[in-house]
């Protein structure tokens, strides 16, 4: 089972790449971004879309130990504790 969810999450992975480097492809020409009165050079769409995602995968990256999203629990931890034995009583 745990091959299939690292499959399942090459394959999303995959499939966002790929979308990234069509719409980069797609959109080429130079945009500058506005935020709070400042504004950045002119630089392809492409590129500031790579940067945003690469940053988000990296937050990501990093915040997940601290969330503890990467720890994986056993369902049957719980019902070991839920069921007892009548005949130990």
């Amino acid at each position: 089972m745990k091959s299939f969810a690292n499959l399942l999450i090459s394959l999303v992975i995959a499939v966002w790449v790929i979308a990234i480097a069509i719409i980069s492809v797609q959109n080429a020409t130079p945009i500058s971004l506005r935020f709070l009165g400042f504004q950045s050079i002119q630089i392809p769409f492409g590129l500031i879309l790579a940067f945003c995602v690469a940053v988000g995968v990296l937050t990501v990256a990093i915040l997940q130990p601290l969330w503890g999203l990467g720890e994986s629990k056993s369902r049957f931890d719980d019902e070991a504790e839920f069921f007892v034995d009548d005949e130990d009583f």
